[in-house]
Formats: C-alpha cells, sequence, structure tokens
C-alpha cells in the first residue's frame, strides 16, 4: 500500500505532507499555549492539525520504511542503507513526538474552553506543548536534513 504511487516511490510524494503539516502543528501549539487572547480564532487550526499532522508523519514513515524494503531488495549498497536508516529513525521520533504533540495540544484545548479548569493545569500543559513543540520541530528539521543529504551531497 505504500510502496508506490503512480510508479514512484510512495515516500518522495507523501512526505511533502508532513513536512508541512508537523510544523504547522508546533507553531499553531506554541501560539496556542502561549497567547491566550488568539486562542479562539486558532482552535479549529489546531484541532485539526492536532489529527492531520500525526497522520501525514505515519503515512511518511510507513512510505518509508516500504522505501527501505525496495532497495534492502534490489541490492542497494550498505553504506546507503545505512543512512536510510539514520533518516528513518528521525523520521519514527518526529512521528512519536508529533503525535505526543497532537495528543497534548487536542487536551490543551479542550481544557482552555472548559469552565472551571484550574490554571495551574493549563500554564503546566501549555509549557509541555511548548517543550514538544520544539522538540518535534528539532525531529523534523533532523528527519529531512538528513533525507535531503543522501540525495543531493556530492
Amino acid at each position: 500500500m505504500f510502496e508506490t504511487i503512480n510508479g514512484m516511490p510512495a515516500h518522495v510524494l507523501l512526505v511533502h505532507a508532513a513536512v508541512v503539516f508537523v510544523p504547522l502543528l508546533a507553531l499553531g501549539a506554541i501560539v496556542f499555549a502561549v497567547w491566550p487572547a488568539v486562542r479562539h480564532r486558532i482552535d479549529w487550526a489546531v484541532a485539526l492539525l492536532a489529527v492531520v499532522a500525526p497522520v501525514s508523519a505515519l503515512f511518511s514513515m510507513l512510505s518509508g520504511n516500504a522505501f527501505y524494503q525496495m532497495r534492502e531488495a534490489d541490492g542497494t549498497p550498505q553504506e546507503f542503507l545505512d543512512q536510510i536508516g539514520e533518516h528513518a529513525s528521525y523520521g519514527q521520533r518526529t512521528f512519536f513526538f508529533s503525535l505526543g504533540l497532537g495528543l497534548v495540544a487536542g487536551a490543551l484545548l479542550l481544557l482552555t474552553r472548559r469552565a472551571g479548569t484550574p490554571k495551574a493545569l493549563t500554564i503546566g500543559l501549555s509549557v509541555v506543548a511548548v517543550v514538544l513543540a520544539l522538540i518535534t520541530g528539532y525531529f523534523v528539521v533532523m528527519t529531512g536534513d538528513t533525507g535531503a543529504s543522501m540525495n543531493w551531497k556530492i
């Protein structure tokens, strides 16, 4: 299912969704967490991104695994497979941190809409959201850098 799309490796197509949606989730979560005055304006976007970003990262990871298996089967040199493995390890972290960020952003969204939520809980969850957003952003950059380096370094 995740091997090819119209004859091309699915990963090279699906990865673009994660490249867009995961950083948008990170940015949206940070803004939502630290700027209460705009929460009501961006809550729908954060809610949507909390679902779409981890799903896009999952599809990128699954298609990347399929790409690795195709390269392994066609006799790709081990040195290149090792580079793909490094890239894949960053991609897996991107998925898991984006999933965690999506869950925390969703919880923060729900708690800020609920009357009577203790302010300390909202602040604590906001801190967790910002930290997860920064970590997720780091892993998105590292995933992209290792993937691009394999293909563009001379």
